[in-house]
């Protein structure tokens, strides 16, 4: 954590200097204060004098004033620079992510890279903002009253010998035991948010299997761990906080015994005495204020340990520096012996994958499930990294293709359709935001979407909700085709992106594709025979391999695997 906030707050130097001025300023104010009050107790009241009690209280209130002042803009820009360190490392945490793999992101897992950049974040700033305004200004008053007590009487020092040792123990040990639990904490959160958006994804699930019961006990064994845990990292504090306070006191009723004898015996002004009284409780207040710091840094410790982990990871898709500009793409893929395994599996995904993708042809892509399809679909744009073998488009390998310049070859309508919040229009402009009405109304027309966007109440500009959860699934996979095709790539790729289509629809946007692709090279992963038969070839896969490589018509006669496939869904007579 240590090393996380000092790159974070680097650029904050000046800022940093100024906090540390201005706390200097409080620091000194508040131990001149005692020493004033001393003076007015001794010249003044003692001997009576009004002048001298009013000349000195006018000081006080002076000095009030000041501390006031420095107190407000050293909170202020404390505020401000806390803010501004959560900004950059959410934005670098935020970058991060998006560099990452598919299977690094399956690796963190979607809850816990939520949590880092909201809730670990927040206990940095937290901590930050804290810190600057009571972290910096705790030593410096204790230090300085420790000073200022010894110069008001040497003997009555001694009590700081016992006390401040005494506080310091107690903190250490709290601090030791805490540091596991916030560890702890975080992780908990983690599930928590997990279940969570497990159940509010999967709400229609739950209730269609009526599971809300299961789902209820589930959330609520993960909320009493996490609530277990939080239990007892606050019982530890709540101890903490009545142990110093009976230090606090103790060491107050000491000061008043031995300073009382003092007193009586002429060695010490009674001023001087409650000055150093003063000055003993803002000791322990300081060392109470760092306290409540410190009770902070065992659960930031924590979350900063989870953001640098994310930060330290490199993606393992490296982008290449450049392209030379001479290459021209026509959009012709061939995989070339591709394996692909998550990093420690036993056994890859994909082996021994070859076969070619021309322009102007369809290429299906059909198997069991698990039988790797859409791995290989993610392969083919480098959403994931091939493990051995190469992925070519006109001969060069997408590993020397600058990311953005390779993605902009391809427009990809995933297994699940997914649409952000706003309207139709921006929705389907995505991926070309410079499309015109006419382009938009084209796609939609392609996409057989155009119907029912014309009974929405405002047609491109009506709303649509996160996820497209006002729309139907067919509804949402013709927006997702829709969004695909107004962006006119050299490369179609469609991931089971007609599952959710009526055959009647299936048929008619397909047909209308025809056209639309003539020019592209086509990969569609598909269940059904029927969306994948007029195909020019077709990729059979079976446990990660390729089993059978042609036509409709040769694959039913000589591949086993896919002649099963067809007789699943048809007749021998229906499959020609």
């Amino acid at each position: 954590m240590n090393h996380l906030l000092v790159e974070y707050l680097k650029p904050h130097k000046k800022v940093l200097g100024l906090i540390a001025f201005l706390l200097l300023i409080q620091a000194v104010g508040t131990l001149y204060l005692p020493n004033l009050n001393a003076d007015i107790i001794n010249d003044g009241v003692v001997t009576g004098d009004t002048g001298y009690i009013i000349r000195v209280g006018a000081m006080m209130l002076a000095v009030s004033a000041v501390l006031g002042a420095a107190a407000i803009v050293a909170v202020y820009f404390s505020a401000r620079t806390a803010m501004r360190l959560g900004r950059d490392i959410r934005a670098d945490l935020f970058r991060r992510v998006e560099s990452f793999s598919l299977s690094q992101m399956y690796g963190f897992g979607v809850p816990s890279l939520i949590t880092r950049n909201t809730n670990d974040v927040q206990q940095l700033q937290m901590l930050v903002m804290v810190g600057l305004t009571m972290m910096l200004l705790a030593p410096i008053t204790a230090v300085g009253g420790a000073v200022m007590a010894v110069r008001e009487n040497v003997q009555l020092s001694a009590l700081l010998l016992v006390m401040i040792p005494l506080m310091i123990g107690v903190i250490s040990l709290m601090i030791f035991k805490a540091i596991p639990l916030f560890r702890s904490m975080q992780v908990k959160i983690d599930k928590v948010n997990g279940v969570l958006r497990e159940n509010l994804t999967g709400i229609r699930v739950i209730r269609a299997f009526v599971k809300t019961s299961h789902e209820e006990a589930r959330f609520q064994d993960a909320n009493d761990d996490l609530t277990a845990t939080a239990l007892r990292v606050t019982r530890l504090f709540a101890l903490m906080i009545p142990a110093l306070m009976l230090i606090m006191y103790m060491a107050s009723v000491a000061t008043i015994w031995f300073g009382g004898h003092l007193v009586a015996d002429g060695s010490m002004p009674i001023g001087n005495m409650i000055a150093f009284q003063y000055y003993i409780i803002l000791i322990l207040g300081s060392v109470m204020m760092a306290v409540m710091t410190l009770m902070m840094v065992p659960r930031a410790a924590a979350a900063g340990e989870r953001i640098r982990r994310v930060l330290d990871t490199l993606p393992d898709i490296t982008e290449p520096s450049s392209l030379d500009e001479n290459v021209v793409f026509t959009g012709r893929i061939e995989l070339r012996d591709v394996e692909f395994r998550y990093p420690g599996a036993q056994e890859p995904v994909l082996s021994d994958v070859s076969f070619t993708m021309a322009p102007g042809t369809t290429t299906a892509i059909v198997g069991g499930t698990g039988s790797g399809k859409t791995t290989l679909v993610n392969l083919l744009p480098r959403l994931m990294d091939v493990t051995s073998g190469q992925v070519l488009i006109d001969g060069v390998d997408i590993k020397d293709i600058p990311l953005e310049q390779l993605w902009q070859l391809f427009g990809i309508v995933p297994q699940k359709a997914f649409l952000f919040t706003g309207t139709v229009g921006t929705n389907v402009r995505f991926g070309h935001p410079e499309a015109t009405d006419a382009e938009v109304w084209a796609a939609l027309d392609v996409a057989q979407a155009r119907e029912f966007v014309d009974e929405l109440p405002d047609g491109l500009d009506s709303e649509i909700e996160q996820g497209g959860a006002n729309l139907s699934g067919g509804q949402r996979q013709r927006m997702a085709i829709a969004r695909c095709l107004v962006r006119r790539p050299l490369i179609y790729l469609f991931d089971d992106s007609f599952s959710a289509l009526d055959y009647s629809t299936d048929a008619r946007l397909r047909a209308a594709l025809v056209e639309q692709t003539r020019e592209s090279t086509v990969a569609i992963v598909a269940q059904r025979v029927r969306t994948i038969m007029d195909a020019d070839q077709i990729v059979v896969l079976d446990a990660g391999r390729v089993v059978g490589l042609g036509r409709h018509e040769d694959l039913i006669e000589d591949c086993e695997p896919y002649r099963e496939i067809v007789l699943s869904q048809m007749s021998l007579e229906e499959a020609g």
